[in-house]
């Protein structure tokens, strides 16, 4: 239902007999005979500077859309806020798969790569550090103590994911070669 039209001077409402209807930039409907009554670019409500418009079906759809309904209204723009929603939901979860699908990737690459190190720090000798009789790590927090106590390192042979039946044994590794070994 469109909402009803009426003079703001007079409150006279359209009819087939009475004159034209005429909008204002101020936001005012003064009819004909009211408006002849005012000062040219001048409203007669407000008494501001306006420039006006005739109303009719020729009317601009931006000054028409005034006087449409609001359930007019809702129903047009509603159907318009479903298309623009399913639109942007289609989107999110576009992006959502694709952010998903990459952490997928990233989580391989780094479950990879901590297998890489894991294996290359079982291949590597230890680190020998030496210790000055006078240092000791609660005065110098950078000595590094070593893994273990007689300086050898430990690296189990064994998979992280492997089951019982395949368990092995760790194995010392001796970095340095003994005089008795040839080598």
């Amino acid at each position: 239902m469109a909402i009803r039209i009426f003079c703001n001077a007079c409150f006279c409402e359209p009819r087939r007999a009475t004159p034209r209807f005429i909008f204002t930039s101020c936001g005012h409907v003064i009819c004909e005979l009211c408006f002849q009554k005012g000062k040219k670019d001048e409203c007669l409500i407000c008494r501001t500077p306006c420039r006006t418009v005739f109303l009719s079906k020729e009317t601009n759809t931006e000054i028409q859309s005034l006087f449409v309904g609001i359930d007019t209204l809702c129903k047009k723009y509603s159907k318009e806020i479903t298309q623009i929603s399913e639109f942007q939901e289609k989107n999110r979860k576009h992006l959502l798969a694709y952010h998903r699908e990459k952490r997928v990737k990233l989580e391989e690459s780094l479950r990879k790569a901590r297998q890489q190190l894991h294996q290359i720090q079982c291949m590597k000798p230890p680190q020998q550090t030496t210790q000055l009789p006078f240092a000791s790590a609660s005065r110098n927090p950078l000595s590094i103590p070593s893994r273990r106590p007689n300086g050898y390192s430990s690296c189990s042979l064994q998979p992280s994911h492997s089951s019982t039946s395949e368990t092995m044994e760790s194995m010392e590794i001796d970095p340095v070669p003994s005089p008795m070994r040839k080598v």
